[in-house]
């Protein structure tokens, strides 16, 4: 017991640690949600959305759902062009209701859709915990079923819910899922050629949870002749740690595409199956985001520099953290091909520890692809591999390094946001630098658009994709549309990957750091770049300064709002971002928080109990830091005048159309004229306001200095001396606390004290 009580002693100091130094990253924007803004596809028969295929061939976006396939145009998913249904026969359900499942479970859900060619998809579903696949045909403006469907344990999961993961490979179908029923039999299988699988051990997979499969065609102009890999990512129960409790972690595993499995150890099984420890932490505390939740492979022209984007929470507490760490290629061959293998070692009392292994390797290298080195040694295909490598690889899967990302700490880290999904996008600045833009989906059912540059984290903006609260389940990227999809349980939403028209002003524009944005100073609007055809149009784009000194535009129009006197006024005005904050002033002077008269609050301020001394000009200003740089921009700006006098009316229309341009960071001004009289009026009235108070302040004084000298005449208040001289302390003092005021006390104790005799 002691032991476990310092364990869990130890956690939580190390949550409040990670509570105390994980910096916040907030969103600049946050953009509620608004159907102009948004594509919406949300039908009738549309429920329990799990898939969602990009096909740009056929500018299509396939969704799967629950008993049913849709087809959506890829340019505006609100027209849906077919659907087909695909329902568990009625023999299914009743056997699955019989097995203790709930009607809801017992249909069909169909979480894998892949596209084979410009005419056939392949298409699997859970079928009432009965898992099958099939062929789905395309033809002009129709989807059908080719009503082949083949039981596909082991291809496709049998819980609606259960995490899984699939690619489909010039007629090969990877799959990572469950074999059975219950669940209890995890597996990563190659179907239709070739059939090969994982073995039924938990030093292979253990409790896995998979997340992604990827393949990387690492064949490709490979000095070394090496293969293709498959890569699958999930999060395991851990046999290498000692705890007291199930500790989880999450595994990189990866096969040869050509692999077939060994001649007499390992038939049929995978030979070059190997997993590493996937790591994202805080170096700083030692802290893991050990529970991987999705993977995007950012893929490039040339395989090595293709990058693998992870999301990862926290196993331990409820810190609500999420973070996202990326990985090279490099790091990742380095640690399979060239990294220490782990494996069991039975130690006193039968306890099994895993430990590096420091024996000879045999050769060729267990778990490798065969390459030209091994074909020089007169090994072609897995089959003609030793029994020895083979026997190894089997007892030791594990690699004793783990992959740790670039730079060993997370690109992102965000508080108060779980995330679910994510896809990046690479973009080509105006300075001719590529930046990597990751869009997060959330479990509220928000978008996050966000960048780490130089080690900078930032948040471009946060986007709610759905009126209600709902978990985004899918999301998918096409670069070439610039468009991003994504599902909830109930609906699909389709959007741009920017939206640069929100940006009204300049410095707004550029503060957002946004690498698909500039601004064009000569429009006076900020525009995508992606859209600008002609490139000689000077634009202003600061995505890793982030420096808006070169705006030079502002809000410059006057609104004029008369008042009665004796009411209220509130004038609206919000700050740019989430970054900035407000700033009002009066003819030019800044209006202070703890004016008793003005009442500023979110939104806007409020003047109270409005007086002729008021009137003038009120300007808003957003203001905004950025890299140790503070930039002003006016977003409002007010006339107020009193009603029923025509001179100051008169004075705002002067105002209103004189137009000036200012430069960011300096305060907005109004027209000359107009401010010396204003400020000459208010000079007047505060120069009448202190002579007020001081008359006011003399009377008071001499009526208490009047006060006070009958007081003492009528004996009401005993002088000070006069009550040293009764005291009846005999050493002088008074005892504790004030001197004085403890003879005053014993002069009316002897006063009320006599004067009670004489009653008497």
């Amino acid at each position: 017991m002691g032991g476990t009580a310092c364990v869990l002693y130890l956690v939580l100091q190390l949550i409040q640690e990670t509570k105390a130094s994980v910096g916040n990253c907030i969103p600049r924007k946050t953009i509620k949600y608004q159907t102009g803004n948004l594509t919406t596809f949300r039908e009738e028969g549309l429920a329990n959305v799990s898939a969602l295929l990009v096909d740009k061939e056929t500018n299509t976006l396939f969704v799967g759902g629950r008993d049913a396939v849709f087809a959506l145009d890829l340019n505006n998913i609100s027209r849906e062009i077919a659907r087909e249904y695909w329902f568990a026969t009625q023999e299914r359900q009743l056997e699955c209701i019989h097995r203790g499942k709930d009607k809801i479970r017992c249909q069909n859900y169909i979480l894998f859709l892949h596209k084979i060619n410009a005419s056939y998809l392949y298409v699997c579903g859970t079928n009432a915990y009965h898992p099958a696949c099939d062929y789905m045909v395309i033809h002009e403006t129709n989807i059908s079923l080719q009503g082949t469907a083949e039981e596909s344990r082991g291809k496709c999961p049998f819980e609606p819910t259960q995490k899984s993961a699939s690619v489909f490979v010039d007629g090969e179908f990877y799959s990572a899922t469950s074999n059975n029923f219950l669940g209890t039999e995890p597996i990563i299988l190659r179907s239709m050629r070739n059939p090969v699988r994982t073995e039924f051990k938990t030093s292979w997979l253990n409790e896995p949870s998979f997340v992604s499969m990827e393949i990387v065609e690492e064949s490709e102009s490979n000095p070394n002749g090496d293969d293709d890999k498959i890569y699958v990512f999930f999060t395991e129960t851990a046999v290498e740690f000692e705890f007291y409790d199930k500790l989880l972690v999450s595994r990189i595993a990866r096969v040869c595409r050509g692999d077939l499995g060994g001649k007499r150890v390992l038939q049929r099984r995978w030979t070059s199956f190997l997993k590493s420890r996937l790591s994202c932490s805080i170096p700083e505390l030692n802290f893991h985001f050990n529970i991987v939740q999705d993977i995007f492979l950012l893929r490039r022209r040339r395989w090595q520099d293709s990058i693998f984007y992870g999301i990862f929470s926290q196993q331990w507490g409820r810190l609500d953290i999420s973070a996202v760490c990326a990985y090279s290629m490099k790091t990742i061959q380095e640690v399979f091909s060239k990294g220490s293998y782990k494996g069991p070692v039975t130690v006193e009392h039968s306890l099994v520890k895993w430990m590096v292994y420091r024996g000879e390797v045999p050769v060729p290298r267990p778990g490798a692809c065969i390459d030209n080195s091994a074909r020089r040694m007169g090994y072609n295909t897995s089959s003609d591999l030793p029994d020895k490598v083979l026997q190894f690889v089997r007892a030791h899967p594990l690699m004793d390094d783990s992959v740790n990302p670039i730079g060993d700490s997370p690109v992102l880290l965000r508080r108060g946001s779980n995330y679910t999904r994510i896809v990046v996008d690479r973009v080509t600045g105006l300075d001719q630098q590529t930046y990597d833009v990751m869009f997060l989906g959330t479990d509220d059912g928000y978008l996050h658009k966000a960048l780490n540059c130089d080690g900078e984290m930032l948040i471009v903006e946060e986007l709610q994709l759905f009126l209600a609260p709902e978990p985004v389940q899918s999301l998918q990227l096409s670069s070439e549309k610039g468009m991003l999809y994504g599902g909830s349980q109930s609906q699909v939403v389709q959007l741009p990957v920017c939206q640069c028209h929100r940006y009204r002003y300049c410095m707004d524009c550029i503060l957002a750091r946004d690498p698909y944005c500039a601004w064009a100073p000569a429009a006076h609007r900020c525009v995508s770049l992606a859209e600008q055809t002609a490139r000689s149009m000077h634009l202003i784009q600061s995505v890793k300064a982030g420096d808006a000194s070169s705006c030079l535009s502002g809000e410059n129009s006057v609104r004029k709002i008369p008042f009665t006197l004796g009411n209220n006024v509130h004038l609206q005005c919000a700050p740019l971002s989430n970054m900035a904050s407000v700033v009002w002033k009066f003819n030019g002077s800044r209006i202070q928080a703890e004016a008793l008269r003005y009442l500023l609050y979110d939104g806007g301020m409020a003047i109270l109990n409005m007086t002729a001394d008021v009137a003038g000009f009120y300007d808003c200003l957003s203001v905004e830091k950025s890299k140790g740089k503070e930039f002003l921009v006016t977003v409002a700006r007010y006339a107020l005048y009193a009603q029923g006098k025509p001179e100051e009316a008169n004075i705002i229309a002067t105002a209103n159309k004189h137009k000036e341009t200012e430069a960011v960071g300096v305060q907005s001004s109004v027209p000359a004229p107009s401010l010396k009289e204003a400020a000459k009026q208010e000079s007047a009235d505060s120069q009448r306001e202190k002579l007020i108070l001081k008359l006011l302040g003399a009377g008071f004084a001499l009526l208490v200095f009047i006060l006070l000298v009958l007081s003492f005449h009528k004996s009401h208040l005993s002088l000070p001396w006069k009550s040293r001289e009764t005291s009846p302390n005999p050493t002088g003092r008074a005892g504790s606390g004030s001197p004085a005021l403890a003879a005053e006390g014993l002069g009316c104790e002897r006063e009320c004290s006599d004067t009670q005799t004489g009653r008497s």
